[in-house]
């Protein structure tokens, strides 16, 4: 196994993180809720005196540069501190292993994270939802059965893998079942 597959699989992971946190997020963002009418995301070039007492106290890491910064870049951060209030304790906590796993990667990594996720976002709203779907699914099979997948996908040549993904791309929902149960067969043997 070369150097960088651990890497890889990093990137994979902090990927599929933002996919299953972009619907909760998006939703987290645009709930009306009488904190969010409070504490909404300061007007283009705030100020940092303008800003609320809430919104100071979260964002005071950035309390010496904010004026500084674009109010694009204001907007952003404030936007973030605002779903960072609403999460719990433990959503909070679980953000920032993710955010120090996403430090922790090569500039490289982080940069392909970044393009899977864009062409995530460029997807259709389906097809988005299907591979939500899908990802939920397999995060839901037990441990063993993830193994087994992730250790046949990578015995596979680059050119299998490929004429895997044709295959289950032109396949019809029931073809795609029928696939679905041969894999199933073949991980329980």
């Amino acid at each position: 196994m070369s150097t960088t597959t651990p890497r890889f699989f990093k990137a994979l992971f902090v990927s599929a993180c933002l996919l299953c946190l972009a619907p909760v997020i998006g939703t987290a963002a645009n709930a009306p809720t009488a904190a969010s009418a409070k504490d909404a995301a300061p007007a283009a070039g705030a100020p940092w005196s303008q800003l609320a007492p809430e919104q100071q106290r979260v964002l005071e890491p950035y309390r010496e540069r904010w004026n500084e910064l674009p109010p694009e870049r204001q907007q952003a951060i404030a936007r973030g501190a605002e779903r960072w209030q609403q999460m719990t304790p433990e959503q909070q906590q679980q953000a920032q292993q993710r955010f120090q796993q996403w430090q922790s990667l090569p500039p490289a990594e982080r940069q392909k994270a970044r393009q899977r996720y864009q062409q995530f976002r460029d997807l259709p709203p389906e097809d988005q939802q299907r591979l939500r779907a899908a990802f939920h699914k397999y995060q839901s099979l037990p441990p063993a059965q993830r193994e087994q997948l992730r250790e046949r996908w990578q015995d596979m040549t680059p050119e299998q893998r490929q004429q895997l993904k044709q295959r289950w791309k032109n396949a019809t929902p029931e073809q795609r079942e029928k696939m679905r149960k041969r894999m199933q067969e073949r991980g329980a043997t």
